[in-house]
């Protein structure tokens, strides 16, 4: 692996990650500091983790598996976490709905590591 090619994957690597830990951070804070984009909630959260599934599947393309847990993990998970931030409520569609995003994703991240040409 070329110097490009290995510092390219650290900065894809890093961003998968940061953007996972905004998630967690807007997730799990108290509803008063939860950053809102004006959008509905359901999109919010469905386009937040589809990025963060897409951002996954291009910074581990050959662990497509460690990347769907941990995308998919940190979507039940975070919702789980949830029930311990007195003004929160985790909830079942709202699991459905990260769950969907980060599969999202994940396919299409996936889809297009297929179809693209390698450099």
């Amino acid at each position: 692996m070329n110097e490009f090619a290995m510092r390219y994957e650290t900065l894809l690597r890093g961003a998968a990650w940061l953007c996972l830990a905004a998630i967690a951070m807007a997730t799990l804070s108290p509803l008063g500091l939860r950053p809102t984009t004006g959008w509905p909630p359901s999109i919010e959260r469905f386009l937040a983790f589809a990025l963060v599934g897409g951002l996954f599947v291009a910074a581990y393309p050959r662990h497509i598996l460690f990347a769907a847990a941990v995308v998919l993990g940190a979507a039940a998970l975070f919702e789980v976490l949830q029930v311990l931030e007195p003004s929160r409520h985790g909830r079942l569609f709202d699991a459905g709905v990260k769950l969907s995003g980060g599969s999202f994703g994940l396919i299409v991240g996936w889809l297009l590591a297929r179809w693209l040409p390698r450099r």
